[in-house]
């Protein structure tokens, strides 16, 4: 890795964290570790650049035609009523015309070609109309009403020659793709993908196809922290369940950090007799036991092994998929080489009622986005359990309550963040 993590990145001292100051924390401490890498750019989707990009030259590169037609110079036809100009000359893209077309002339051209020199508009070809002059030259019927430089793209209209396309830090999109292939480039300098391993917790765990006996749970984190973890841009592995021992919890965490830039367990985050996390990362690292002022989520572990970050996410479902919304995912970016990532929040009105609630903690309820006469709203899962996968399943994100709200009202503006912030497709 071509950075450290900087050491206590994680404390604080306070005894139980604000959902702000958790998130102020990470940002201001918590900077890139990955190295860099080139990638071809087939493979680049997703990556985060490691360095910026300019333009060697302007895009396009020429001056051409917009629309398949005629080309002219608005010089020689009347702008209100237009006028007939003789055809001299055709140009195809990727030809340039080998003469300067007489003067008062149209050009045939077709979309992506040169302008000819000295023609600096185009009209479409279905609004001429083609006649024959008494000397056998086609004449080109230009209508009024078209304004010089009308269907022609300049040279550097899209891209001027030393602007920068992409900075470092940059997600890359499809349509930066696009951008980086129009400036001739097939590989670009990415920082490589984090490697996060994720570990569950707990003998009443199981995995598979196997029967339950009484007490056993499937593990259901597993599988959705590898499909998060992806999300975020990492490369997600699957590491499998570590048993209610220290001695094997302190060996497998040793083992996982050796290798991996960050780890990611489920459960055995709290101080309970049978969760030895907290002791294992005593033993062996840092851990810093944050207790979060939110809801799902409140007792989550952040820490570090040798250089490399260990995240102790809760057991159940729902703050597992909450938390590392709200942490992980944004770390990860932040830990990848990218900016740190803001979740985008849409005010919307609320069609639930919330009287009574507590306040003194952040609350993130699950939020069903609904068509209304008046517009789009935002409804409550109507349970709140955070072992209900059902309710991330319906949800379309998540609804926003800050500390000191001590009622939510039909029509209330709440804020509301959706999932496909963070990469995850509506249903």
């Amino acid at each position: 890795m071509t950075n450290k993590l900087v050491d206590d990145c994680f404390a604080h001292d306070r005894k139980r964290l604000r959902h702000a100051e958790a998130l102020a924390i990470l940002k201001q401490r918590i900077t890139p570790v990955a190295n860099l890498e080139n990638v071809g750019l087939a493979d680049a989707a997703g990556r985060i650049m490691g360095s910026s990009i300019a333009a060697p030259f302007d895009v396009p590169a020429h001056t051409n035609a917009a629309v398949d037609g005629y080309s002219f110079a608005a010089s020689d036809c009347n702008a209100d009523s237009g006028g007939q100009l003789p055809l001299a000359g055709r140009a195809a893209a990727g030809q340039r015309m080998a003469q300067r077309p007489p003067p008062s002339t149209a050009a045939r051209i077709f979309t992506g070609a040169v302008m000819p020199d000295g023609h600096d508009t185009v009209v479409m070809q279905e609004d001429v109309g083609l006649t024959a002059a008494a000397d056998g030259r086609k004449l080109v019927t230009i209508p009024g009403g078209l304004k010089r430089g009308a269907n022609v793209r300049n040279a550097g209209e899209d891209v001027k020659t030393g602007e920068v396309l992409l900075d470092a830090g940059a997600a890359l999109r499809p349509q930066d793709l696009a951008a980086i292939a129009s400036i001739g480039l097939n590989e670009i300098r990415c920082f490589a993908r984090l490697r996060v391993a994720i570990l569950s917790t707990g003998d009443e765990l199981v995995r598979g196809d196997r029967d339950l006996t009484l007490g056993q749970v499937h593990d259901a984190n597993a599988p959705m922290l590898k499909a998060l973890v992806a999300s975020a841009g990492a490369i997600p592995f699957d590491l499998g369940v570590l048993p209610d021992r220290l001695d094997v919890v302190k060996t497998r965490l040793v083992e996982a950090a050796a290798k991996h830039d960050v780890i990611i367990t489920s459960g055995g985050a709290s101080r309970g007799e049978e969760d030895h996390l907290v002791a294992a990362l005593d033993a062996i690292g840092k851990r810093h036991l944050w207790q979060l002022a939110i809801k799902p989520g409140r007792p989550m572990s952040f820490g570090q092994a040798g250089n490399s970050v260990v995240l102790g996410l809760p057991g159940n479902p729902v703050a597992v998929f909450v938390c590392f919304l709200l942490y992980v995912w944004p770390l990860l970016r932040r830990l990848g080489g990218g900016a740190w990532p803001e979740p985008e929040r849409y005010h919307l009105p609320a069609l639930l009622a919330f009287p009574g609630r507590k306040v003194g903690r952040r609350e993130f309820w699950r939020g069903i986005l609904k068509e209304t006469p008046r517009g789009l709203a935002v409804d409550k899962f109507a349970r709140d359990g955070s072992g209900l996968i059902s309710g991330l399943r319906a949800a379309d994100g998540l609804i926003d309550i800050p500390e000191d709200v001590p009622e939510v009202r039909p029509g209330d503006k709440v804020a509301f963040i959706p999932f496909t912030a963070f990469g995850i497709a509506r249903r």
